[in-house]
């Protein structure tokens, strides 16, 4: 019984010292990088632009000339596709899709260990790939800075240094809720998280990550914008149909998408080389999406993305086109040396791939984006349990949340069978390339 009161006054302790320190500094980051993407979108079209090659190209160089490269996560050592597809029922640790997710994964069970020295140099960077407008999101960089905020007590030693594991738990989870404002969101997302290295459900884990993700009730904070649906789907069989086409949908384009950022990410080219070839494909990825919505549409995580698409009169053929460029410009952002997240890209996606199948439904456009949304971080994430503390929390009648809780299970299936399917392909022909010489 001591030992478990021991536990447990760890991790709450822990959570309540590692949900505050990440609070203060995720959000200061966070409401910086806002603030200054907010001047960016308010510029001429061309400075718009413009303003996410430069940001890219200042986070290369803090990566890779002012530090020299150590702030660079690499996929080194990464384990063979696997062969039997039941494999891939389970994310493999190893295919971690968003940059800087990495370190959270690597280090979860042992948040001790965490590079926290290296907070500062990747704050820089994200502050300059998300803030100048990437297609790049904020919460892998929540859920890292809150990490290095409260594992930092790592460097005090002694007792500190006891708690450094749960604080640095609890300031991930504080992370995630401060931006999403909604707290179960940001403890699902780092348990479910940590299980990828098989990070153990201790009580203190469990404790850490719920003290810390409820530092956000205190603080009431809420830093991005999630759709909320207001109507119900209008029957048993159309919510069914609205979750499988949706969720199917949104799960195989964030499965898609997820699988080609982290081919990209492997790659082992020059910087100087990955930044303009990545940076030719941004620019027409960038183009494209400007004749076919607005320019606004193609700059930032997906925020102004999801703005036009609300008020557009478009078919739902240049929805889905608008969605191929979204994924392809946050591909190419990755593959040129951007640093930040890919849950708030991915939500868009779904979201605007939800909205071109609402008319062909007969649902709200805002009940298909939400499904959609869900869809896509279930799919392309892999993280299916966060993404169900996200419908369920958000709001909204029930009868349709639980039409995107569905979705979330189609869109968990779509995504294993894509993910699958393509890396058979490229096998495939990688072998067939092989052979032929």
């Amino acid at each position: 019984m001591a030992g478990k009161a021991h536990e447990a006054a760890q991790g709450v302790v822990g959570g309540l010292l590692g949900g505050v320190l990440a609070s203060v500094f995720v959000v200061s980051v966070t409401t910086l990088i806002k603030q200054t993407l907010a001047w960016v979108m308010r510029q001429d079209a061309w400075v718009m632009v413009a303003a996410p090659f430069a940001g890219i190209a200042v986070a290369v160089l803090v990566l890779n000339l002012i530090a020299h490269g150590q702030a660079v996560q690499h996929i080194a050592n990464d384990a063979a596709p696997p062969r039997r597809f039941s494999a891939w029922l389970a994310f493999p640790a190893s295919a971690v899709r968003a940059d800087l997710t990495a370190d959270v994964v690597n280090n979860a069970g042992s948040e001790e260990n965490f590079p926290w020295r290296l907070a500062p140099i990747r704050a820089a960077a994200i502050f300059a790939t998300v803030g100048l407008g990437a297609p790049m999101g904020t919460e892998s960089p929540a859920a890292h800075l809150g990490v290095a905020a409260g594992s930092a007590l790592e460097r005090f030693g002694g007792r500190w240094r006891g708690l450094a594991r749960s604080a640095g738990v609890a300031g991930g989870a504080a992370g995630v809720a401060a931006l999403m404002g909604l707290p179960l969101v940001g403890l699902a997302f780092m348990l479910e998280l940590g299980r990828r290295s098989r990070a153990p459900l201790t009580l203190a884990r469990v404790l850490a990550a719920s003290t810390g993700a409820l530092v956000n009730v205190v603080f009431n904070l809420n830093l991005i914008r999630l759709i909320v649906p207001a109507i119900v789907p209008g029957g048993l069989l159309r919510a069914l149909a609205t979750a499988a086409l949706v969720g199917a949908l949104s799960g195989a384009f964030g499965s898609v998408t997820g699988s080609a950022i982290y081919k990209a990410r492997s790659w082992s080219a020059d910087p100087v080389v990955k930044f303009l070839t990545g940076g030719v494909v941004l620019l027409v990825c960038v183009l494209a999406i400007g004749l076919l919505a607005t320019p606004a549409a193609a700059i930032g995580p997906g925020a102004s993305a999801v703005s036009w698409a609300e008020t557009a009169k478009v078919s739902a053929w240049t929805l889905l086109a608008v969605v191929a460029l979204r994924a392809a410009a946050t591909t190419a952002a990755v593959m040129a040396g951007g640093c930040g997240g890919l849950f708030v890209p991915l939500l868009s996606i779904g979201d605007l791939a939800g909205r071109a199948l609402a008319p062909v439904l007969g649902v709200s456009s805002d009940l298909a984006a939400a499904a959609g949304s869900a869809g896509s971080i279930a799919g392309g994430y892999r993280l299916p349990l966060t993404a169900i503390a996200m419908v369920l929390t958000v709001g909204g009648p029930m009868p349709a949340r639980l039409t995107c809780v569905a979705a979330v299970g189609f869109a968990t299936a779509s995504g294993v069978a894509a993910a699958y399917l393509l890396d058979r392909y490229v096998m495939n022909r990688g072998r067939k390339v092989a052979d032929s010489h």
